[in-house]
């Protein structure tokens, strides 16, 4: 049976971007809506002109009460009755309520080789701690930050002349190439990792 993802964004949406082109053919899932609590951000324009449901759900009336915020999120959610959650640059924490009820049907992109460099400025992390690797995993989501079983990395070398800017770029070029064959692979019920080099 076709798996049907949500996928949640923030902004400009480009990991949802290759998750949805990529969901095609003999792919085992379908994006059913994507979820955003900026109205203006550009992953939401570029999913309509596509075709696909979008909802928005902004943040800002609920301040302080992540509850409400995420229970406004679970109604805007039903219609489309997902089956995965693929947070794609969503940059809201979640709490418990939330991650609990998505208990392995929810997955993230982080740019970091996990369990390195949770949160956030992680290029900049990596440079200044003179790391020869570094690159993005596709994890599970749970309640702790950039945690949960890890289901992919794709890892590159740091040059000797990168900036941080020209890291996040090439670990973006990864990060479209990973989180697609992921979640090919977590929507037909395999969680073995994937790992690729860049």
């Amino acid at each position: 049976m076709t798996k049907r993802v949500a996928i949640f964004l923030s902004g400009g949406g480009s990991n949802m971007r290759a998750l949805v082109e990529d969901m095609q053919g003999d792919h085992p899932a379908r994006p059913c809506v994507v979820l955003s609590n900026q109205a203006e951000a550009g992953g939401i324009a570029w999913a309509r002109e596509q075709g696909i449901a979008t909802e928005v759900v902004d943040h800002r009336p609920f301040a302080g009460d992540r509850v409400q915020f995420e229970t406004a999120i679970s109604a805007a959610l039903t219609p489309h009755q997902p089956d995965i959650i693929c947070l794609a640059g969503f940059m809201r924490k979640l709490t418990a309520g939330f991650t609990d009820q998505w208990a392995g049907k929810m997955i993230n992109i982080h740019p970091s080789l996990l369990p390195k460099y949770k949160g956030l400025h992680t290029h900049r992390r990596v440079l200044d701690e003179g790391d020869a690797q570094h690159g993005c995993t596709v994890h599970e989501v749970t309640a702790a930050l950039d945690d949960g079983p890890i289901l992919g990395q794709a890892v590159l070398s740091v040059a000797v002349d990168d900036s941080a800017q020209s890291l996040a770029e090439r670990v973006l070029v990864l990060e479209h190439k990973l989180y697609p064959a992921v979640l090919r692979r977590f929507a037909d019920g395999d969680r073995r990792p994937v790992m690729l080099t860049g």
